[in-house]
């Protein structure tokens, strides 16, 4: 499976925000989690039509696993750093079940002394199969896809 990414300029950001952004990027593509999230992370994840929430980096990991297998290839569409943390906002696309997938996500992410997510909210669009992509794609055109 393809998991290269694409990311835009990271130029200037803090050295602690470069690093997670790199780290997280890793666990949406591979599952690698090590220096990730606080052992006491609080994650609020909102779908659509659903949220859901967990406490404790080992719950969050095996949520996100369940919800969403890491794998695939992550494009990072654009970093607002912040004093605490970062804003991210990526497009994943990868293939289960013998079928392309995509979803769109923004993460905003705070960071504890040791540069590790203490809290992080996620908003996503909900993972799109192939046919619900195809439908998009005949429907609308966008201007900046």
């Amino acid at each position: 499976m393809n998991t290269t990414t694409a990311i835009t300029t990271t130029a200037g950001l803090p050295t602690s925000v470069d690093e997670s952004i790199d780290r997280l990027v890793a666990f949406l593509q591979t599952g690698a989690t090590d220096g990730l999230f606080a052992p006491d992370v609080f994650a609020d994840i909102t779908l659509p039509h659903w949220r859901v929430q967990a406490l404790g980096a080992d719950e969050l990991i095996a949520m996100k696993t369940r919800m969403h297998p890491p794998g695939g290839r992550t494009r990072v569409e654009k970093v607002l750093p912040a004093s605490h943390g970062y804003t991210l906002k990526v497009e994943e696309r990868w293939e289960d079940g013998g079928q392309p997938w995509y979803c769109r996500e923004a993460f905003l992410c705070d960071l504890d002394e040791l540069g590790r997510i203490i809290e992080f909210s996620v908003y996503c669009t909900g993972d799109w199969d192939e046919a619900a992509v195809a439908d998009h794609a005949k429907t609308v055109t966008l201007i900046r896809p």
